[in-house]
């Protein structure tokens, strides 16, 4: 079985979600079978292992919808891409594509940093699910990374493919031993600052919190850092800028908890990290951080500021409280691994190829 993965998703600098997604499967998909990696820009190598690889069009251009004539050369079985994007136009190889979540169709503004040509495009394909669905039964099979958006693609029937979930996984090392209970009073935030991540209601819980900081680690616009820095007891906020993996480790190993207040995600990969080594998650409460944070987190309702000051005041004040958390976050964060993940794709292309 010869398999082709569509790396073009791999962010230049630094990992997004999708990117880390990326980049980790292949590691360890590559440590199970050989592959070939398909890239646009030769510095993509750089976030991803020392491969076989060709290189293809921009997914942003027109060449887009041509990509399957330069896939065809490699002469892959199956072809993996984790995004559901993927031009198949003519394409002799079976295809998987990825759906990772439904969050634009509730929340339309899309990534500020897409042309502006393409941020039209994708508002004019989430105001109506038919494109979604001619895109994922293009392919053979669909990938997602959670159980809740599985049975939200089945609500909407968005596709008669069979979907397989392939979960996310941390991308710290796992922390073996529950930490000891934090000395100082630091909260990290790790993500981006789009309206449905609701950061404000984060900074606005700080006038409930003193005493606390809010160590904000993603790179942050102007706009975004003043509208926070409105909201929030002034020096409350700490702005890293886009921190090193070792920056963002440091930080969540000292901190008394990672939160997040976003109305919707597709999966939700700090809250793991924060979990595997030790560190408790305080998280709306929104299906998908149940699925994948069961009893280990604590829970607010979405965009109550004043609920998610009760939930971190509860965690770092009742006696004991803190303890128990961080050692169930441990445990609740093995059930997760690239590797497992890996292998969960490996048999879905294998039953591909045998098809």
């Amino acid at each position: 079985m010869k398999v082709v993965v569509d790396c073009r998703y791999v962010r230049l600098g630094r990992h997004d979600g999708i990117s880390r997604f990326t980049a980790s499967l292949v590691a360890e998909l590559a440590q199970r079978h050989p592959l070939t990696m398909l890239i646009s820009d030769e510095r993509q190598l750089e976030k991803l292992p020392e491969l076989p690889w060709a290189l293809g069009p921009s997914t942003t251009g027109i060449g887009e919808l041509f990509t399957a004539r330069t896939v065809n050369r490699l002469r892959p079985d199956v072809v993996f891409s984790p995004m559901q994007t993927m031009g198949s136009l003519g394409r002799r190889y079976r295809l998987i594509l990825t759906l990772h979540d439904l969050i634009y169709y509730s929340a339309r503004t899309p990534p500020r940093d897409l042309n502006p040509l393409i941020r039209a495009l994708w508002r004019l394909y989430h105001l109506a699910w038919w494109p979604q669905r001619l895109m994922l039964n293009r392919a053979d099979a669909v990938v997602t990374v959670s159980e809740t958006t599985r049975q939200a693609m089945l609500r909407r029937r968005l596709t008669r493919r069979p979907i397989t979930v392939v979960p996310n996984a941390a991308g710290l090392p796992h922390g073996g031993q529950p930490r000891p209970v934090p000395e100082g009073r630091e909260l990290v935030y790790m993500g981006s600052f789009m309206p449905y991540k609701n950061v404000e209601v984060i900074a606005a819980a700080l006038h409930e919190l003193p005493g606390y900081r809010l160590h904000l680690m993603s790179a942050i616009g102007p706009r975004d850092r003043e509208r926070l820095a409105a909201a929030a007891p002034a020096g409350s906020l700490v702005f890293h800028d886009g921190a090193s993996d070792e920056e963002y480790a440091a930080a969540l190993r000292s901190a008394t908890a990672l939160v997040t207040a976003s109305q919707a995600e597709g999966f939700g990969i700090p809250v793991i990290e924060a979990m595997s080594v030790g560190t408790p998650a305080v998280v709306s409460d929104i299906p998908i951080f149940r699925e994948i944070c069961g009893e280990a987190a604590v829970y607010f309702p979405v965009r109550d500021a004043g609920g998610l000051a009760r939930a971190i005041r509860g965690l770092a004040e009742e006696p004991g409280e803190w303890q128990r958390r961080s050692a169930l976050a441990l445990r609740q964060a093995e059930r997760f691994s690239w590797a497992s993940s890996a292998q969960r794709l490996l048999e879905l292309m294998r039953s591909l190829a045998e098809a």
